[in-house]
């Protein structure tokens, strides 16, 4: 069988003019992913990432620490994440009757990051059991069809045995891909995607007709150093 390893970005800019950049922690978590890989001897057949440039940053971070700066990243936009500001726009009034603060926790994220939070939290939550296609706003299963269809194009694009291949994506990516093989409730997954950590890694195992989960958000690159300001969630 061969193993996709879904990376997840490391820290991006939140509050800052532009969020789609690394932040200096967000640089560090993707070395230290890299250079955890090298010490297991791991070398990855070919890489993919989204389009976003904190996907593609960390995965070339990742892979400049382990050795492999020759190898190509493939773009591929099934990778990205849901458009969270599609999602914040189509469901802030029904989350200003439960959050009344909530537009003055939005336009200042990086000084309430767990205001924010909350805020972000309730409009995922209604996004996702919402069962009406909203105007200008895909369904979350939408997106799940979305992730699905970028791992098929992985599989079929790797059909070599025992091939390792690495997708640096988003939290939502890794969310859609675990409830796309456990068919866990959407609910359920969000959850655990709470609890996705920067740069942390989880393991998926193919072959042509069957794709399963090994492990699910490893942080171990991070763990291992014993700074816990090291491990972030945003």
């Amino acid at each position: 069988m061969g193993s996709i390893y879904l990376i997840r970005h490391g820290q991006a800019s939140l509050g800052a003019a532009n969020y789609d950049v690394l932040s200096p922690l967000g640089i560090r978590q993707s070395q230290l992913c890299g250079e955890h890989f090298g010490a297991l001897g791991l070398l990855f057949d070919a890489c993919y990432a989204g389009t976003l440039q904190r996907q593609i940053d960390t995965a070339r971070h990742a892979l400049d620490a382990m050795n492999q700066s020759s190898l190509a990243v493939q773009s591929d936009a099934s990778f990205n994440e849901y458009h969270s500001d599609q999602v914040l726009e189509s469901y802030l009034p029904q989350v200003l009757e439960a959050i009344p603060d909530a537009e003055h926790y939005l336009k200042n994220a990086g000084q309430f990051r767990k205001e924010f939070q909350r805020v972000f939290s309730h409009a995922v939550t209604l996004w996702i059991t919402d069962t009406r296609e909203r105007p200008g706003c895909p369904s979350w299963q939408s997106y799940v069809e979305q992730v699905g269809t970028g791992l098929r194009r992985v599989i079929d694009d790797n059909r070599g045995s025992g091939q390792n291949i690495a997708v640096f994506a988003s939290g939502g990516t890794i969310t859609a891909a675990l409830q796309l093989i456990t068919q866990m409730p959407a609910t359920s997954a969000f959850e655990l995607n709470w609890q996705i950590v920067n740069t942390s890694v989880s393991r998926l195992q193919y072959r042509a007709d069957k794709l399963s989960l090994a492990y699910f958000n490893s942080q171990a690159h991070l763990e291992i150093h014993r700074q816990p300001e090291w491990i972030s969630f945003r």
